[in-house]
């Protein structure tokens, strides 16, 4: 689904006038291993608006899921630990809470969409028992009120024959029902934030598009404020009103999706940008300058970062600053945060 310029501006205007549900601040969460501390996520701050989807992109271990776990407190320890920073969820400190408080919060007040939903959900429960245990841990329902409210929240989210469905296994799903099924029990108790990371993973196009169309129109029902969580940057542009760009662990660069994918500052949104399919490419073009980009390198171990820019070994216009000064995290233009000593782009598709 692709919402219309009108839709993403009026989303944008409600997020705007909004007050934020959730502030972070300074977040560090570690793993402690043999090999060292591994910083996976380091000194991470945003803040999230009511109604509002934030997205958080970047490659494969540049700390976005493990911020999402932070959020939910579902780090484990050991070897992990939360080592610094502060989470508040409409007032609340959310680290300051003991395991049964916190308990209480995880799916009333903030809930999550995990990856995989074969490997989250339970094989020997049926849907309707999983689902149901959810409203009986945050609600006083009565039988007949239960069963009525596991078949709604079915329908919800589009599972045909719902009363059926409830007495299924997993196995007995497709890929995009049990991912709807993970939506449902996320959204069973009207959360403030939902989490969705990589919502759409191992799906196929058309139940990809099926499944943000629902995540969309279910959050304009219920005004819950969305975290989205993608290295697809197809699904920002189609769903997000503002993105954070993570690597290595800390945060690179933020801003409003149209600005990011109009201006990028950051040199490792550009190479991002520019891996993207083009219309060129998809039509069979094979002319050198079609060819599909790619950022060399690898991803530094959160062990040993080299000094200066983490991305400096991989960025083509890296330069000595770069390898051994830090750069700091700033407004590079209204409203357009980034974390680069060689900012800005022409046209956000390539590299100078």
């Amino acid at each position: 689904m692709q919402l219309t310029p009108d839709q993403q501006t009026e989303l944008r205007d409600k997020a705007a006038s909004a007050e934020p549900v959730l502030e972070v601040n300074a977040l560090k969460t570690y793993f402690f291993t043999r090999s060292g501390a591994v910083k996976a996520v380091d000194g991470v701050s945003f803040a999230l608006k009511r109604g509002e989807t934030l997205a958080i992109v970047g490659e494969s271990g540049c700390g976005k899921s493990v911020t999402a776990l932070s959020l939910m407190r579902l780090i484990p320890d050991p070897p992990g630990r939360i080592v610094g920073g502060s989470i508040s969820l409409d007032g609340v400190d959310i680290l300051a809470l003991n395991d049964a408080e916190m308990r209480a919060m995880r799916g009333r007040d903030i809930s999550m969409i995990f990856q995989e939903p074969m490997t989250s959900l339970n094989p020997v429960m049926t849907i309707g028992r999983q689902l149901g245990e959810v409203l009986r841990l945050h609600q006083t329902l009565s039988k007949s009120e239960l069963q009525k409210k596991i078949v709604a929240l079915l329908s919800l989210v589009r599972i045909p024959e719902a009363a059926q469905r409830a007495r299924q296994y997993p196995h007995q799903l497709s890929g995009g029902m049990r991912q709807r099924v993970m939506i449902a029990i996320a959204l069973a108790c009207n959360p403030k934030v939902l989490i969705a990371d990589e919502p759409t993973t191992a799906l196929d196009v058309t139940v990809q598009a099926q499944i943000l169309e629902l995540i969309v129109d279910l959050q304009k029902k219920l005004g819950t404020a969305v975290i989205l969580i993608t290295h697809d940057l197809g699904l920002v542009a189609q769903t997000a009103q503002r993105v954070i760009v993570m690597y290595a662990g800390r945060k690179v660069e933020e801003a409003a999706v149209g600005a990011l994918f109009a201006a990028p500052q950051h040199q490792y949104t550009r190479g991002l940008m520019a891996s993207l399919p083009r219309l060129g490419l998809l039509r069979g073009e094979t002319a050198a300058t079609n060819r599909l980009q790619e950022i060399p390198g690898m991803v530094p171990p959160l062990t040993n970062l080299p000094p200066g820019c983490a991305f400096a070994p991989r960025c083509p216009r890296a330069d000595e600053r770069c390898r051994v000064e830090s750069p700091p995290y700033e407004e590079k233009v209204a409203g357009h945060w980034a974390a680069c000593w060689h900012p800005g782009a022409s046209n956000g598709r390539g590299h100078d």
